[in-house]
């Protein structure tokens, strides 16, 4: 697929969104500031406050909140409420005067509003289909932030349901609807309105619920409700102004003459109803990441395709293994998925250990865990990424988020039992140490024993997370982590080609099979210590430096599969024994800084990253197994005596990467990304068996380029070019006369990002992806290899993700992938990479009741597609296509959840990938787990 047609179907579907988004939109609004303070307004009359305060927001059933003298309707489950009357001789807070009120230090662009009509508003309609007019929208600057005001002279009669998810505070006004004074509906709109927040809109999303969302950079932003004579007053305060101590109101005898208002009577005033929310995130949709720039970045700013999975969906869908979550990406193939390691493809490419990160953070094994239960998200960037990480496969890059503490307690406790001796047990503990709430902790606990539909293949494994937060002053916070996983997994063979996918005269293989022995099993232990310090000098430029050790010690004792004899049933095998201890140091410093050159805005990041791998293998043999019937196999015969080969080596690799990259905004709809990255590395290998020793070293510029232009606030198009480079693959040797290169990768993408809701998005996104320097064997020297080799890789990915309606979420993709050898020694050019599907699909989508009697039950349906898939680069067989499908019924009540999750339905025979000829795997059938969680 050429460029120019890239561009062309760019230019058609963006053509088409725009058409299907712009009826949608309202008439441009003007800007204003109001004349006159809404405080004065707050002084008449008593109000019921509503401070929604905390990191994020936990179930997904909302609480409803009554905005005026009605008590709240809480479940308990979802928050926390402290409610204190004032007593009969509590005076009034000081209402400072508009000329008293200072304004925020940064010019924010200040809100739209709308005239106030002179009559009285009625309500249209009656009963359950009663509609309130809001007739105006008005915002005013406070000395803490800005306070968006609905007008409408019956507030009492709405109904405010919180939907807060990730750092977006998003509540749903029900009973009313945006009007201007000629009866019409519109959307506010403001972006950047003060530092901390993104952006404030208020949009109608159906006939009588209008919805208010605030975006925060980069946590929850502090939002009061208040109920007021004017209509209903958002009162927003950036995350910074937040956490900052309240002041305690003057008393009367302290104030002056000017700063005492009105004093109302003492039986209408209220103490403030605060509900502290907290627990994870809700939502499918993930506004932000830092995974494409290493800042917090909006996801429609970024010139390159990014997929999120979620907490909700992790949970939704019981995810424990990262290949269940990977499932969802669409673009991603298993490449292999048993035992305490996985292996996968993203855009046909290999996804090594070099593509993996924690927190944003190179760690060779943040892919290899087996257990999410410390897990927030999953993030995958897609395509080259070695500008802002260094050493990486072109394919894309997988980022394993972790939770971090809570500012207010949280406790969770869940209970898995499922199908094949699946048994699941986790804790989820976090909140603060210190009654200033500046020391927070977080602790994850996990322990999982299994079965499997294989035979003799089980395992179990444990996992312990702890995570420690420190506020050393307003501007610094340190967050020291560790985590220890100890994994004890027996060995899955897989079958031959020859009698499960192909043909074979004596019979077919049962799935069940397992071709290792009883005893073969894999055991490893892996320890991660680590900190991230982050300081802020000003708004405007801070400071972020992490340091992590991950250590596995890994061993196996496994019986491998290696040739089908020609009478098509005896299996020869190898025995091995395998020690390897894995050390790797990563150490990060970078600064961040915003700053404009006349009307164009930058935000710079510089840093600099220092990286060591060590990889020691203190045994490693191998000797010839006894062979084995596949229709009829017998275990328990010993191996050879004598080990045919054994070896005992080290390798090292040392790495330093400088970066620069500028995020440039040339006007609010045109954002260009430049980025450049010097990294040099040094690589030693130690063969002590042989007393080999050998070496070398080499450097690499990796740029990047990407422009962003909005032609409206809600569509994003996006053009980008990006790079890498891996040091070659497997032990090689370096001499005088070497000319080893590093492989190179680059891609070129365009694609659409739409918001087609605030609480849905879309991503299109064309990409041609061509790796180069790939080694191939050398035709005139047998045992060795050269760099000629090219594989390329085009495509086309759509990327579905969101709340439809309320209660109604999806999570959905298509990916068409063309992965094919463009150059080669040995296999044919125009061969299909293996693993990669040509077509894929996935679709998840759930459903929770929102009210009435049946409130919080819901359910969820899965499906999964996945192409037919070449099984090796010779194209020798191909894996097939299948369809699997997933089901969920679940029902949430105050702190329990209940769920039945069903894999594979049908029970549909599916292979899920292939590593040779005669290891090919199996999916697994139907299975069923149930899960109960309790929060409190």
């Amino acid at each position: 697929m050429k460029l120019d047609k890239f561009f062309q179907s760019l230019l058609l579907t963006s053509a088409v969104v725009v058409v299907m988004n712009t009826p949608a939109k309202g008439e441009e609004v003007q800007e204003d500031v109001q004349s006159k303070s809404s405080s004065q307004r707050i002084g008449k009359s008593a109000l019921d406050k509503i401070a929604v305060t905390g990191k994020k927001f936990t179930s997904n059933k909302s609480p409803v909140l009554a905005p005026s003298n009605k008590k709240s309707r809480l479940f308990k489950s979802q928050i926390v409420s402290s409610l204190q009357r004032a007593k009969s001789d509590k005076t009034s807070k000081n209402i400072r005067q508009l000329n008293e009120i200072e304004l925020p230090a940064t010019s924010a662009q200040m809100l739209v509003q709308s005239p106030t009509p002179t009559n009285t508003p009625n309500p249209e309609g009656s009963g359950d289909q009663q509609i309130i007019p809001i007739t105006g929208v008005r915002a005013n600057p406070t000395d803490k932030g800005v306070e968006v005001i609905l007008e409408t002279a019956l507030g009492e009669q709405l109904q405010v349901t919180n939907r807060s998810t990730g750092n977006n505070f998003i509540v749903d006004v029900a009973g009313g609807q945006l009007r201007l004074p000629n009866g019409d509906a519109f959307t506010f709109r403001s972006e950047k309105p003060l530092a901390g927040i993104t952006e404030i809109t208020v949009t109608n999303i159906d006939a009588k619920t209008v919805r208010v969302t605030v975006v925060g950079d980069a946590e929850l932003p502090t939002v009061e409700l208040f109920d007021d004579n004017a209509g209903l007053v958002f009162g927003i305060n950036s995350a910074a102004t937040a956490t900052q101590p309240s002041q305690q109101p003057q008393t009367p005898e302290a104030q002056t003459p000017a700063q005492t208002p009105q004093e109302e009577p003492a039986a209408q005033q209220d103490e403030p109803i605060e509900l502290v929310v907290t627990g994870e995130q809700d939502g499918y949709r993930v506004p932000n990441t830092t995974t494409g720039t290493r800042t917090d970045t909006p996801l429609r700013d970024i010139p390159q395709s990014i997929q999120v999975v979620p907490q909700q969906v992790l949970r939704d869908q019981q995810v424990t293994r990262l290949d269940d979550a990977l499932r969802n990406v669409p673009g991603v193939n298993q490449a292999f998925n048993f035992g305490p390691t996985g292996s996968f493809t993203i855009r046909g490419f290999d996804a090594v250990s070099t593509n993996s990160l924690r927190d944003g953070l190179i760690d060779p094994l943040a892919t290899e865990v087996t257990e999410l239960s410390s897990i927030e998200q999953v993030e995958v960037l897609k395509g080259p990424a070695s500008v802002l990480f260094g050493l990486g496969n072109p394919g894309g890059t997988v980022n394993i988020v972790s939770k971090r503490p809570l500012s207010d307690p949280f406790y969770a406790i869940d209970a898995t039992i499922g199908s094949y001796s699946f048994y699941r047990s986790a804790i989820d503990l976090s909140g603060p140490l210190n009654d200033s709430k500046t020391v927070l902790y977080r602790l994850n606990a996990a322990y999982r024993n299994s079965g499997s539909f294989i035979d003799f293949f089980n395992g179990e494994s444990l996992n312990i997370s702890p995570v420690v937060s420190v506020a050393l002053s307003e501007s610094t916070n340190l967050v020291l982590e560790g985590e220890y996983i100890k994994t004890r997994d027996s060995y899955a063979s897989g079958v031959p080609v020859i009698g499960s996918i192909l043909p074979n005269p004596n019979g077919e293989v049962s799935r069940n099979r397992n071709f290792g022995e009883p005893t073969d099993e894999f055991e490893q232990t892996i320890t991660r210590l680590g900190y991230q310090l982050e300081h802020k000098f000003d708004d405007s430029w801070s400071l972020r430096n992490a340091f992590r050790f991950t250590f596995r010690d890994y061993s196996d004792r496994l019986t491998i599969p290696s040739t089908l004899d020609e009478d098509n049933e005896t299996l020869n095998r190898t025995s091995r024994e395998y020690d390897l201890e894995n050390s790797n140091y990563n150490f990060t410093t970078s600064v961040v800084g915003k700053f404009a050159t006349g009307s164009i805005q930058h935000q710079v990041l510089f840093g600099f990253d220092l990286n060591r791998l060590e990889n020691l293998s203190p045994r490693f043999a191998e000797r010839e197994a006894a062979t084995i019937n596949i229709f009829n196999p017998v275990y328990g015969q010993p191996p050879e005596p004598v080990f045919s080969s054994e070896s005992n080596d080290r390798s090292i690799t040392n790495s330093l990467g400088i970066y620069l990259q500028d995020q440039v905004a040339l006007a609010d709809s045109l954002k260009l990304l430049l980025g450049v990255r010097f990294d040099a590395f040094d690589r030693k290998y130690e063969d002590f068996t042989n007393n080999i020793e050998s070496s070398g070293s080499d450097s690499a510029f990796s740029p990047r380029f990407g422009i962003v232009y909005q032609p409206i606030p809600a569509i994003s198009l996006y053009a980008s070019y990006t790079s890498s480079f891996t040091p070659p693959n497997g032990t090689f040797f370096f001499d005088v006369d070497s000319t080893l290169e590093p492989e190179r990768g680059t891609q070129y993408e365009v694609g659409v990002k739409a918001d087609l809701s605030d609480r849905l998005s879309a991503t299109l996104a064309f990409y041609d992806l061509t790796r180069t320097n790939v080694l191939v064997d050398d035709p005139d020297n047998q045992g060795f290899q050269i760099q000629v080799g090219e594989q390329n890789s085009q495509g086309i990915e759509l990327n579905l993700t969101g709340e439809i309606l309320p209660g109604w979420n999806i999570y959905a993709g298509y990916a068409y992938t063309d992965a094919r050898i463009a150059e080669d020694t040995t296999f044919t050019v125009g061969n299909r990479l293996p693993n990669t599907a040509d077509h894929s699909f996935n679709l998840w989508t759930t459903y929770e009741i929102q009210q009435g009697e049946l409130q919080g039950l819901g359910a969820g349906i899965g499906l999964f597609f996945v192409g037919d898939r070449a099984g090796d680069l010779d194209n020798s067989y191909d894996v097939p296509s299948y369809v699997r499908t997933d089901a969920a019924i679940f029902y949430n009540q105050d702190k329990f959840r209940v769920a039945l999750n069903f894999k594979n339905l049908f029970d549909v025979d599916y292979f899920e990938s292939a590593l040779d000829s005669n290891r090919v795997y199996y999916g697994q059938p139907f299975t069923v787990q149930g899960t109960i969680s309790w929060k409190f």
